[in-house]
């Protein structure tokens, strides 16, 4: 962290360019000198990131080196599998970089903006465009777009808790550096830049401000766990198979001295290809892109893909207020005087004018035009204490919570009684309360212990149209709610109630336990918190996620970023300050809550479609290894040959794979997918392995040619892998069938067409053929049927055990 006070006498060297600022010809000079904010940092992943993900792996290069000995021994004609491989990487590339375009596009529309003193007048221009030694002019809820020296400081009071951690907000007088990154949170000042670009803080806190950072994916990390394993088992297993080989070629010396080490080479590579399920890793990215790029087309920027699958996952969703269940424009109700004191009409005036005035304040400025004198002092508003007072001729002005300002202080006093009173069931009917108190002025930012209230003011929030429906789909949906909000608790309980919650009070969280077991419980009992600080927030989603909970966290206000950030995934409004979009998960580009449905619903897709998806290429998986291990064990043949393997892989699994990963589907997610993947494709693949592995026995015992015992082969896997494809998609639907259809009449081709049979090398079964074939393959469909039936009763379990997870969940929070 860079000394606060580091060349603290800059801006005083800088004072006169403070005031009038940079001029045209100052401004080109630096930009021809590269001295520029301009620094290029993608939203999302890098072109090169996308292509390395999709070609630079492990089970790319055992492809490549399989499709280089193909070449090299002249069977190129089995090296199919290498140009899908690269299809695939071509595909995955290009969907993924299509979604960058997309995400990058939307990203660039919503960057913000940064205010300097151009040429003596004020300017707001893009962050790229902000040069060395510029006059930043920085008020309440502005990013600081570089470091910068402060110049001149009314109350400036920043949040540099994206950059250092710690949540309390730094006072900064003259001299003291401002980082890029930190958010001012109170008060106004001017700065000048003294780091631009890579060179600023922010900028180089890399780690810290990347965009594509990896949220926690179970679908991800499932699928990485299974291509562990396989890595493991491909060597030991390829040279188990090639031994098998050579010795069903007449042993190593001979088949090396005769030339058929190739027949044994291609084989060996078959089964070692059939084991990589290089289509899964692309399903996967490929459904995550287009479910992204859909969210987009309705105004959701993802800026991490797998977050659209982690909202499906979400079981608690915690709730800013303002911006979020409320439009976030405040209008002012009305007074309610208390006291006679003159000239209050006038403080308020003041207030609802000022340059650094948050919404409340602003919106007392068409009520109240009386005009003021000149302040002899202020204290700024602060996020810790609640109130901002102002000092003139008559007294200290304080405005301010009602329960801040005056906190159980003579509560035998009936003015503070009436107060207490007439704010408590104003809040109950969801308008904010702010009082205006009067004073004698105090030396240190407290309120004065002769405050008298002079009058209570009310003020209205827009509650947004869409929340009671989206609060409702939630319910519906099991999802509990938790109103998180530094405003008045029975004020915000009144706000939930108007759209659905059952929320019969608020929470103060002044009164949080410090214990973390009392914390949990009184966060389990309530719906409502209110005058909720940073720390609690993000204290709050902690506990939740600890407590075995996944945790969504929603927001628009700097106050929301540390726990918007923590949560599983955050979400954050467009309207919201840029730190807190810029941790955000996902970020609602036009402000509506109703579209969180729809994330949930394309979650719900991309993890159900996924699941029966990996079932079809983890069988595959699970069969290929077994097949490879039982023949290298038993010494015979490998039954087929690695082009026969592409061509039923892919009418099989591939192609239809692509299109059950991109249908409908509402089924709730269910924790435990890999489990529920492989008590399917465990147990197929040693189906089809008995099958396959019997059918070879017995017909080598027939002294079957090895030809007519591939094309048998082949057969069986196409017949049990369509069957397989009919089982994962139940219910069949139209579509469905036509998918299901299309494939088989792409079967029937195959085997038909002259071309395509002398290609495979298929041949015409005979009558034992034809019988072993037919045999073996309903025999493998009763026991896929059998396996799929369990599989339904594991899926139901886990179905149970989770509804009877969200049940006890629910009870804990009533």
């Amino acid at each position: 962290m860079p000394n606060e006070k580091d060349q603290a006498g800059a801006a005083v060297q800088h004072q006169e360019l403070s005031v009038q600022g940079l001029s045209a010809a100052d401004v080109a000079e630096r930009v021809a000198a590269g001295q520029s904010n301009a620094f290029v940092q993608d939203t999302s992943r890098s072109v090169w990131s996308i292509v390395r993900a999709n070609v630079l792996t492990l089970f790319n290069g055992i492809i490549l080196a399989c499709f280089i000995v193909l070449f090299a021994i002249g069977r190129w004609q089995d090296a199919l599998f290498g140009f899908s491989a690269i299809a695939n990487a071509v595909i995955g590339s290009v969907q993924e970089y299509r979604a960058k375009r997309a995400l990058d596009r939307l990203a660039l529309l919503n960057a913000p903006h940064a205010r300097v003193m151009r040429d003596g007048s004020e300017a707001e221009i893009d962050l790229d465009d902000v040069v060395l030694d510029d006059t930043l002019v920085l008020r309440a809820g502005d990013q600081v777009p570089a470091d910068a020296l402060v110049a001149a400081s009314r109350g400036l009071q920043v949040d540099e808790s994206m950059l250092t951690g710690e949540s309390d907000a730094v006072e900064k007088a003259d001299g003291d550096r401002v980082l890029s990154g930190s958010v001012v949170v109170a008060g106004e000042g001017t700065a000048i830049v003294d780091r631009v670009g890579a060179d600023s803080f922010a900028n180089s806190l890399a780690a810290e401000a990347k965009r594509f950072s990896l949220v926690a994916s179970e679908l991800r990390s499932s699928i990485d766990r299974v291509l562990k394993w396989v890595t493991w088992f491909v060597g030991p297993v390829a040279l188990l198979v090639l031994n098998a080989q050579m010795i069903a070629q007449g042993g190593w010396a001979e088949a090396s001295a005769s030339g058929a080490w190739r027949d044994a080479a291609t084989a060996t590579i078959a089964s070692v290809v059939a084991m990589v399920p290089l289509g899964l890793v692309l399903m996967t990215s490929i459904t995550f892109a287009v479910g992204a790029v859909k969210l987009a087309r309705q105004q959701v920027l993802v800026q991490e893909l797998p977050a659209v699958e982690g909202l499906a996952r979400v079981d608690i969703i915690c709730l800013d207020k303002t911006g979020t269940l409320t439009q976030g424009d405040i209008v002012f109700d009305a007074a309610h005087p208390l006291t006679t004191r003159p000239g209050w009409e006038s403080v308020l005036s003041w207030y609802g004018v000022q340059k650094d005035a948050n919404a409340t304040a602003r919106s007392l400025a068409g009520h109240f035009t009386e005009p003021s004198g000149a302040p002899l002092d202020r204290v700024p508003f602060s996020s810790a204490r609640k109130w901002s007072a102002v000092v003139f001729d008559d007294g200290m002005w304080i405005l301010g919570g009602p329960e801040m300002v005056f906190p159980a202080r003579n509560s035998a006093d009936p003015v503070l009684q009436q107060l207490s009173t007439q704010a408590a069931e104003l809040a109950t009917t969801g308008r904010r309360t702010l009082v205006l108190a009067h004073g004698t002025p105090t030396e240190d930012e407290t309120v004065p212990s002769d405050a008298v209230p002079v009058v209570l003011l009310t003020f209205k929030e827009n509650i947004r149209p869409d929340a009671a429906e989206t609060l409702t789909y939630f319910a519906a949906q099991d999802v509990d709610v938790r109103i998180i909000s530094g405003d008045n608790p029975q004020t915000v309980a009144a706000i939930a109630r108007e759209v659905g919650l059952d929320a019969p009070h608020g929470f103060d969280a002044r009164e949080l336990p410090d214990d973390d077991q009392e914390f949990l419980e009184v966060i389990n009992n309530n719906v409502v918190f209110g005058r909720v600080t940073p720390d609690q927030k993000k204290r709050i989603v902690v506990a939740l996620k600890a407590a075995g909970h996944t945790v969504a966290m929603t927001g628009d206000g700097v106050n929301d970023a540390l726990a918007i950030k923590e949560a599983d995934i955050g979400v954050a409004m467009n309207s919201g300050a840029a730190a807190t979009k810029a941790v955000a998960r996902l970020v609602l580009l036009d402000g509506k809550f109703s579209h969180l449905p729809s994330v949930v619903a394309e979650g719900r897709q991309v993890i159900a479609n996924i699941e029966r998806v990996s079932m079809l290429f983890l069988t595959k998986t699970a069969y290929a290894t077994f097949l490879a291990i039982s023949f290298g064990i038993l010494l015979l043949p490998f039954p087929f040959l690695p082009r026969q393997l592409s061509v039923t892989d892919g009418l099989t699994i591939g192609i239809p794979a692509f299109f059950l990963a991109l249908l409908p589907n509402a089924q709730r997610y269910i924790p435990g997918f890999l489990r529920r993947s492989l008590t399917f494709a465990v147990p197929a693949g040693v189906s089809v392995t008995l099958g396959l592995a019997s059918y070879a026995r017995l017909a080598a015992n027939l002294q079957i040619p090895e030809a007519e015992i591939r094309t048998g082969s082949t057969l069986i896997l196409a017949i049990i892998g369509i069957w397989i494809l009919v089982v994962l998609s139940r219910p069949v639907t139209r579509f469905k069938g036509l998918v299901i259809g299309a494939m088989m009449i792409g079967l029937i081709l195959v085997y038909s067409v002259p071309f395509a049979r002398d290609f495979l090398q298929f041949t015409d079964p005979t009558l034992p053929t034809a019988l072993l074939v037919l045999g073996t393959s309903v025999a493998c469909i009763a026991l896929i049927e059998i396996v799929r039936f369990v599989h339904r009763r594991v899926a139901y379990r886990d179905a149970q055990e989770a509804l009877h997870h969200r049940v006890s969940n629910q009870r804990a929070s009533k």
